[in-house]
């Protein structure tokens, strides 16, 4: 089993993309490395390629505010991407950089072992629930695998540029909340 010190030196010194050559900073992850939720995202962005940490630009700080409008916040959650470079201009990922990544996020479950996967967007649903998830008719839709409870729903970057999906995405983080606090309750017996 990797530890968290294997695993972000195993991340530090990655060379296994393209990614690598454009990067300022790798970004693992943030946040409760015991989390019964984990949110992953699709890669980081220029801010998180600045400051090393994911969702800090103006899409973290609405997840900050989507996160406190239904009780959680980050120093109960981890947050992770997909992969842990910057793609050029803020591009989707590629497949094989997701590829070169995937093993990362894997490490970082079962380090983790949350209950809950809460996937931002299409690029984290298609790697984690299904590929190709069609992300604007199955989201907030509940998927069990090894354990563990997957759901999916609107990155916030996709909020800031459609805010008609906002309330698509407050209706899914509602249900989150629900789910987290029915499991939380199923400990406490």
């Amino acid at each position: 089993m990797t530890t968290w010190e294997e695993l972000e030196q195993m991340c530090l010194n990655c060379r296994g993309c393209r990614l690598c050559e454009t990067r300022n900073n790798v970004v693992i992850g943030v946040g409760n490395k015991n989390a019964d939720i984990m949110f992953v995202g699709e890669g980081p962005g220029y801010h998180e390629d600045m400051q090393g940490e994911p969702f800090v630009g103006a899409a973290g700080q609405l997840l900050d505010k989507m996160l406190a409008a239904v009780g959680l916040d980050r120093s109960i959650v981890y947050i992770a991407n997909v992969v842990k470079c910057r793609p050029p201009n803020n591009r989707n990922p590629e497949q094989d950089e997701q590829d070169a990544c995937i093993n990362y996020l894997r490490r970082q479950y079962l380090l983790i072992r949350p209950k809950i996967i809460v996937c931002l967007g299409k690029i984290a649903a298609s790697a984690l629930i299904e590929q190709n998830f069609p992300i604007t008719r199955d989201h907030g839709v509940w998927y069990s695998k090894k354990d563990c409870e997957f759901i999916a729903t609107f990155h916030p970057s996709a909020l800031l540029r459609d805010e008609s999906k906002k309330r698509i995405a407050w209706e899914d983080l509602k249900k989150i909340k629900q789910k987290y606090d029915e499991l939380k309750s199923e400990d406490n017996k």
